[in-house]
């Protein structure tokens, strides 16, 4: 609407290009491949119908005045016949054709109630072409030719990889027959499949859709953009992640984006940004070009890679114990070993996961590597726990779990660091600036729900402890909900690292360290408590700000806070890096089913 709403504000002084626009709205026809009762169909015929009216009365009054003077029987040419739907519900879909002739009456109604008269709703001369039909298996042009379409609009049905039923995961297998790593993505992203080829017929054709943002984060924007780009498609706007509450009962809101697109260059994007309140109206950004993960920056994706792709130490997941929480420790479950069995002391060793380490929260483990089995016998209640963890992994169904039960007072999976090392969680709240990050020693086992970096220095605690790192795991990292999913394979590995001076190293050094010691002037306090943007103390805010003033410095990055900025920059040298990177492997030719 909007782009018809400045045709009109361009047109309102002039009537032949008034009368074009008279003439245009009859010939605009809509599809919504997803259109449950019909909600955005009858918003965008009742907005027609609005807008419609006003051109009305500049081309067609006299001197001002309207109310029965005009004879909008004639005169309104709009019609629900314009306006076409599939949906999968029958029920729905009946909804949908009658929410149309309803909403149809009451703009008959608004005109009357402007004009003096209007066109009779009674009898029912035309009708909404709503199909009940399942969109992912039928031909769209069956429907309406794309010859014939203006626009493609809707709401796709929200649901994430792991709850997709049997049919909605054939579906996606139909669509995607022919493209890697698709198992990762959202429902929504089929229909974006399917309208790209869909639009191939009609480079004319401008499509929306209110989307989960999963599809502009992580791993599923390379799993479905590609394809895209591949077929020219070029975004128009797009609304970056805001809160979409429903009215239903017992339906939560949902974090969402809109995006629009189309195969024409367009003259200028659109971005609507909502910074830290979602729930908000957002702020309108003209950009350059909006690329997948909805930044003005180039059209660029990351692939997920094995090892990052400058010079720097490796992350790594943490340790996973696959053992049905036998060799894990509450406060008063170690205690109360310690009473029985003090020997055991030696093989318990403090646990982080995210929550722990962020939290401040007491968890332990047994970690027995290296131990005997005289040892291990002369502790029955440790023996118990490892019989119990046998028992576990001999009862999985995956023959790789079997096979650990061979070693059941050993964690499934050990990356334990013999190093210091670098802790950084895997999942942090949306609301900080910067994803809490520490130093451990070797003794403190990390859990896999924490990633880490053996061999870090303070160089690259600072780095990563930077508005710019994070900045960029806003823009490219996966969300958990609302909250900041950290990954090595996209996130970390992806990061173009900055190449500093002697001088540039040591003074990010410096404000690295200046963070750990703003941060140990306040021993009681949790991450949680220092991180949080209401209660952070005011000297290490001064020191991050410090840091971002070093890290800046050494990208030689001279423009403005905010993200959008950074992260541009970051795609920029990220793409210059990755031009020096030889060619990845030749993937399969992509094809969609239409």
């Amino acid at each position: 609407m909007d782009d018809l709403r400045d045709e009109f504000a361009a047109a309102r002084h002039s009537k032949p290009r008034l009368q074009a626009l008279y003439d245009k709205l009859p010939t605009l026809t809509f599809i919504d491949p997803a259109c449950g009762c019909g909600n955005f169909l009858v918003i965008a015929y009742r907005e027609l119908r609005r807008l419609e009216n006003e051109v009305i009365e500049l081309l067609f009054s006299k001197g001002g005045q309207t109310r029965g003077l005009l004879d909008v029987s004639t005169l309104s040419r709009l019609r629900v016949s314009q306006f076409h739907g599939i949906e999968i519900d029958e029920s729905a879909a009946h909804i949908a054709r009658v929410a149309l002739w309803i909403t149809d009456h009451q703009m008959n109604l608004e005109a009357a109630e402007r004009f003096g008269t209007t066109r009779p709703t009674v009898p029912l001369v035309d009708s909404p072409h709503i199909h009940h039909a399942n969109a992912l298996r039928t031909d769209w042009a069956e429907v309406l030719p794309p010859e014939q379409c203006s626009y493609v609009l809707g709401n796709p049905p929200f649901v994430g990889k792991s709850n997709q039923n049997a049919e909605q995961k054939a579906d996606m297998a139909r669509v995607f027959a022919k493209v890697k790593g698709a198992g990762v993505l959202d429902f929504v992203a089929a229909w974006y499949v399917k309208a790209a080829a869909y639009i191939q017929r009609n480079p004319a054709i401008d499509v929306a859709f209110v989307s989960t943002n999963s599809i502009t984060q992580g791993e599923q924007v390379a799993a479905l953009w590609p394809t895209l780009l591949q077929a020219r498609v070029k975004i128009r706007f797009a609304h970056r992640t805001f809160q979409w509450s429903n009215e239903g009962k017992g339906i939560a809101a949902v974090h969402c984006v809109i995006i629009g697109f189309g195969l024409r260059e367009p003259q200028h994007c659109t971005l609507f940004d909502y910074g830290d309140d979602i729930k908000g109206d957002g702020q309108r950004i003209t950009a350059k070009c909006i690329n997948p993960y909805l930044v003005d920056a180039p059209d660029v994706v990351m692939t997920s890679r094995r090892t990052p792709i400058q010079n720097v130490p490796e992350m790594a997941f943490g340790s996973m114990p696959n053992d049905g929480g036998y060799l894990l420790l509450t406060p008063e479950e170690r205690a109360a070993l310690l009473d029985t069995e003090p020997q055991a002391e030696k093989w318990i060793h403090q646990y982080l996961g995210a929550d722990e380490f962020i939290n401040k929260l007491p968890r332990y483990c047994l970690w027995m590597v290296g131990i005997s089995p005289a040892e291990l016998r002369a502790m029955p209640e440790v023996y118990r726990r490892v019989q119990a963890v046998k028992a576990v992994r001999l009862k999985s169904t995956r023959p790789t779990t079997q096979e650990l039960a061979a070693t059941p007072y050993l964690f499934g999976e050990n990356r334990q660091p013999d190093t210091p090392y670098l802790l950084v969680p895997s999942v942090s709240s949306e609301r900080r600036e910067f994803v809490p990050i520490g130093f451990m020693p070797p003794e403190v086992i990390a859990s896999n729900l924490v990633l880490t970096i053996p061999g870090a220095t303070l160089y690259h605690f600072a780095l990563l402890n930077s508005t710019l790192h994070n900045a960029w795991l806003r823009a490219v990292g996966g969300r958990l909900e609302s909250r900041y999913r950290y990954s090595a394979s996209i996130v970390y590995n992806n990061f173009p690292w900055p190449e500093p001076t002697a001088a540039q190293r040591e003074a990010i050094e410096a404000a690295g360290q200046a963070i750990l010691d703003a941060r140990a002037r306040y021993p009681d306090a949790t991450l949680a408590d220092l991180y949080d943007p209401l209660t952070m103390p005011a000297e290490l805010r001064r020191a991050h700000q410090a840091n971002d003033r070093a890290v800046d410095a050494a990208y030689g990055y001279k423009g403005d806070r905010a993200d959008a900025p950074r992260v541009a920059f970051l795609f920029s040298l990220y793409q210059r890096l990755t031009s020096l990177l030889p060619p990845p492997k030749k993937q399969d030719r992509r094809e969609v089913a239409i």
